[in-house]
């Protein structure tokens, strides 16, 4: 059986919030949406961190944007709140939380309705790939020692 360095895992998170944005030069209605946001994430094979541990993470990170005006709370009082900006930011802010826990962001993806989507993807940023290297570098050492001890 072939040995994996790591594990994927995909979540799921909703923001119940409203949000006006400009289209045209002209400010539209304030609005409510559902968006949904979906991570997947990369953790080393051999790490066992319970799913509850990034839900409550991310999920407090999410509290302070629930069920509010998005333009009425940081950053997007100053950056409009479109499903790009907001992507854009979360996923930025995301990736330290998840790394912390012991986890590698590999992507996030926002909707606000099911038939469209935005996705940032960070596999070909320097720092996730550095990451994936420490990963699989831990990975071969792992499977050295082991091997050495059965020696």
């Amino acid at each position: 059986m072939e040995s994996k360095l790591v594990r994927l895992y995909q979540f799921k998170f909703y923001l119940n919030g409203r949000h006006s944005i400009l289209v045209d030069g002209n400010q539209g209605q304030v609005h409510p949406h559902t968006w949904e946001f979906g991570l997947k994430m990369m953790m080393r094979k051999d790490e066992f961190i319970k799913f509850k541990v990034f839900e409550q993470a991310i999920n407090l990170f999410f509290e302070k944007y629930q069920n509010q005006t998005l333009n009425d709370v940081k950053p997007f009082n100053v950056i409009m709140p479109t499903l790009e900006s907001m992507v854009d930011y979360f996923g930025e802010q995301l990736r330290p939380i998840i790394r912390d826990i012991g986890g590698e962001l590999i992507s996030i993806e926002g909707s606000e309705t099911p038939t469209r989507s935005y996705i940032v993807s960070y596999e070909n940023e320097s720092s996730y790939l550095e990451n994936v290297e420490e990963f699989s570098k831990q990975a071969v050492s792992r499977v050295m020692d082991k091997m050495l001890e059965k020696i």
